[in-house]
């Protein structure tokens, strides 16, 4: 039996301290920028302070930040390859600091939280630490000694210039071309962000466009088939889809500190530091400006609603979705939007019975998703700590409330095929009757599943990745195709 042997334990004299960078480097993300938007979550009309204190200079920008909210540190997105390096390199007993331009407060609270670091310099009201003047501060503390640093962008490029052994995580374009100018080849490079293209499709959420073939169905229903209603018709598609895709990236940025705390959101592009809040923004513009050009193309009323659906979103991603009951509603109600826009933009007539029926189907389903959260926490043991309004007591009532809801949909469709409207489109409609043990099939289907947890929170991404919900909506399809 072979016996590992520990590696000997180098005096601390004998190795050059090293200095690490914060923001990008040991932290994926911009810890300034992080505050700043929990800043706008917890403290919104503190936004309107924030120009004076920049006129001070960044150094006050930070101060004032930090002083009125707290990063939870604890989960941070840590470069773990980097700080796996720091560990080995602490067991070792070389000195290490924490060398950041962050706010001294809050690198002072990951330095604690971490453990690693034998000090902490960091800006202070007066000192916006970065660049050359975080070199002067490094240099009055060693003496003008030898000294290993770790950064991450060109302001780090001074004290890179400089470092005996250089070393960098996750470095942008404009560094890795400062350094290769310069002949600096760089000992270590700690990689840990995915890849950017992979990133942004994660962010946009291709797969809940889906959500968005509503926009179709008014047209659809109505039996209309001409090339031109359905290119206009794909058009508002996409329009909402460009819309939708801005709306997911804002809520995201503001659930950033949220997520984090999440198993699974931490995971996001955003939460994860795989994507920068700047990189969001750009994409939301880029969006948005595509996204009404287009509308541009079709009826004003679409535009209308385009907008509706946009104000409501952002007003649910600020506060509305930590209210509870008031969330479902407005999740279902912009289901039923996207049917009232689809109908504008194809001047097609939407019936009543559709928008009733919508009203309560996903409303059922936004229940769902909030009962397959409230699960997941009961299931682990752990508090609700996404701000939702529900509680894990609340589980009975939301399943009450959303399998009545489930039910009321298919009474609805029950009276819709006894009713006239539908004799005249379709030719057999007696078949269509066939759809309604389908419909209760997945409906307490998935009702079923999330009273046993293994329902995922969306059920939308539930029924596309389902192999039973598919078959069960290509079923439906085929009736649907033969009572016409």
């Amino acid at each position: 039996m072979s016996q590992i042997i520990s590696p000997p334990i180098v005096p601390e004299a004998t190795l050059r301290p090293l200095f690490v960078d914060l923001d990008g480097t040991l932290v994926k993300s911009d810890t300034l920028i992080d505050s700043l938007i929990l800043l706008a979550r917890e403290h919104p009309a503190l936004l309107f302070a924030l120009p004076g204190q920049l006129l001070r200079g960044r150094a006050s920008l930070k101060a004032f930040v930090t002083s009125h909210v707290s990063l939870d540190v604890a989960h941070l997105p840590y470069n773990r390859k980097l700080l796996q390096f720091l560990h080995e390199e602490c067991a070792r007993g070389r000195a290490i600091y924490l060398a950041t331009g962050a706010d001294l407060h809050l690198a002072q609270s990951v330095a604690a939280h971490l453990g690693l670091f034998a000090g902490v310099l960091g800006s202070d009201s007066g000192v916006n630490l970065t660049g050359a003047k975080k070199l002067d501060r490094l240099r009055s503390q060693l003496n003008d000694g030898a000294y290993d640093y770790i950064g991450n962008d060109v302001p780090d490029l001074p004290l890179l210039v400089h470092a005996t052994e250089t070393m960098v995580a996750d470095p942008s374009l404009r560094l890795r071309l400062r350094l290769r100018m310069r002949g600096i080849r760089p000992a270590r490079t700690f990689d840990e962000r995915g890849f950017p293209l992979f990133s942004i499709l994660k962010a946009i959420r291709p797969l809940q466009w889906a959500k968005n073939l509503l926009v179709l169905l008014p047209l659809l229903l109505a039996h209309i088939f001409t090339i031109h209603r359905l290119s206009t018709a794909l058009l508002a598609f996409c329009c909402f889809s460009l819309v939708a895709s801005s709306a997911y990236v804002v809520n995201d940025l503001l659930d950033i500190e949220v997520d984090r705390r999440n198993l699974q959101k931490r995971l996001r592009p955003f939460a994860a530091g795989d994507l920068s809040a700047f990189t969001g923004v750009a994409i939301v513009v880029l969006f948005l400006l595509l996204a009404f050009f287009g509308a541009r193309l079709l009826p004003v009323a679409f535009s209308g609603w385009l907008l509706l659906y946009l104000a409501t979103t952002l007003a649910y991603s600020w506060s509305l979705k930590r209210i509870a009951i008031v969330d479902v509603l407005v999740l279902s109600g912009l289901y039923t939007l996207r049917l009232l826009a689809g109908s504008a933009a194809t001047q097609t007539h939407i019936s009543h019975w559709l928008a009733g029926f919508s009203v309560f189907l996903f409303l059922s389903l936004a229940i769902a998703k909030r009962f397959a959260e409230m699960q997941n926490h009961r299931s682990s043991g752990l508090a609700p700590r996404n701000g939702r309004g529900y509680l894990v007591a609340d589980i009975e009532q939301l399943r009450s409330f959303g399998t009545a809801s489930a039910f009321a949909a298919v009474v609805i469709f029950a009276i819709y095929i006894n009713s006239s409207d539908e004799f005249m489109l379709y030719r057999h409609s007696q078949l269509l009757w066939l759809i309604m043990p389908l419909m209760i099939l997945w409906l307490c289907r998935v009702w079923l599943l999330a009273s046993r947890g293994e329902l995922n929170e969306d059920p939308l991404v539930f029924a596309l990745t389902d192999r039973m919900s598919l078959l069960i909506g290509v079923a439906i399809a085929a009736v649907t195709v033969l009572a016409i």
